[in-house]
């Protein structure tokens, strides 16, 4: 490497006055750099940081650019492949429906960019539309209601003098009344609530509750109910109890009514647990389908069912501290209660 000479026609002063300047100029190069590389890993780390905002959103985001290029997304917009395709950029705020689901998009204009982000409304409008229906089902039974109680005293009435060969057409009117009525007492409790009164019972008083709904019920096959109640009192809601196993009673003898079979068998167990009553309610008909929907309000996979029942059911079993769970093979619910409050 050639070294550097000064001239030496240059004077000594001179010598080092170019010298300290050239010193200088080396020593400011390197603050240069140093300052340089500094900024250059603040950048970096600016650049790191706004990526982890932007996946740490729960929402999916697009950054465009002028001509209209994706800037920067994340992975939930990765995730939503063609829904940007489909949002009109020249409106600040709107819906979109993408593939079943529903998103709320936001559009803001900033100097050259576009912000885009799409957030998942789908349980916000399934709230709504199942908040809508349940209003609109307790008005139904309401204005129902009162009918229905001047049919069921024309049925008692007709019920005396009725021809004997006639007695079971008027039995079965009062089933379909037992049916309509129970919907209708389902339904206003699920608007307003379960608030249980408790006292102490026997499960041999929950026994027969459930033997007398049963008797009240319409099917058509040879169903045989197998009742093992322990001889136990707990505190609980007699009536609220025992409309939540009767709702799981009436789902077996359905799914029996629905299955190929020409009878059926429900067993109905109870035993002592952990300083509580364990109920289980199993039975014969056809499985249990899409059971992580079982718990929600009106839906149902039954030809005649409300969608009420189970979530009543669930409702009832937690408002006295218990809890509900379901096997899949073989088919049975588990109530737990505590024997006291």
């Amino acid at each position: 490497m050639n070294e550097f000479k000064l001239p030496a026609s240059m004077k000594e002063d001179e010598k080092e006055l170019l010298l300290a300047q050239l010193e200088n100029l080396i020593e400011q190069t390197y603050s240069v750099e140093k300052e340089y590389i500094a900024l250059t890993s603040s950048y970096n780390q600016l650049q790191s940081l706004i990526k982890q905002i932007i996946e740490a959103l729960p929402n999916a985001l697009w950054v465009l650019n002028e001509e209209g290029s994706v800037f920067l997304h994340n992975s939930e917009a990765e995730a939503l492949d063609g829904l940007l395709n489909r949002i009109n950029l020249n409106l600040h705020e709107t819906e979109v429906a993408f593939k079943e689901r529903n998103f709320l998009v936001k559009i803001t204009h900033n100097d050259s960019k576009t912000i885009i982000s799409a957030t998942d409304i789908t349980e916000q409008k399934r709230k709504e539309r199942l908040a809508s229906m349940g209003q609109m089902a307790a008005h139904l039974a309401h204005e129902i209601r009162n009918p229905i109680g001047s049919i069921a005293l024309l049925v008692s009435s007709l019920a005396k003098r009725v021809m004997p060969k006639n007695q079971p057409i008027v039995d079965e009117i009062r089933r379909s009344l037992f049916r309509v009525e129970r919907i209708i007492k389902t339904t206003l409790m699920y608007s307003k609530g379960v608030q249980p009164v408790r006292t102490k019972i026997t499960l041999d008083q929950l026994e027969k509750e459930c033997q007398a709904a049963v008797d009240c019920y319409s099917y058509t096959k040879n169903i045989r109910i197998h009742y093992a109640f322990s001889n136990i009192t707990i505190d609980a809601d007699l009536g609220l109890l025992s409309l939540a196993l009767q709702n799981l009673i009436f789902n077996a003898i359905d799914a029996i009514e629905e299955s190929d079979e020409d009878e059926g068998d429900i067993w109905i167990r109870t035993e002592s647990y952990h300083e509580g009553i364990l109920f289980s309610i199993e039975d014969s008909g056809v499985p249990i389908e899409h059971s992580d929907q079982l718990f929600e309000a009106f839906h149902t996979t039954k030809t005649k069912g409300h969608g009420l029942g189970l979530i009543l059911t669930r409702q009832i079993v937690e408002a006295h501290g218990g809890t509900i769970q379901i096997e899949i093979q073989p088919k049975k619910f588990k109530i737990y209660l505590p024997l006291q409050a």
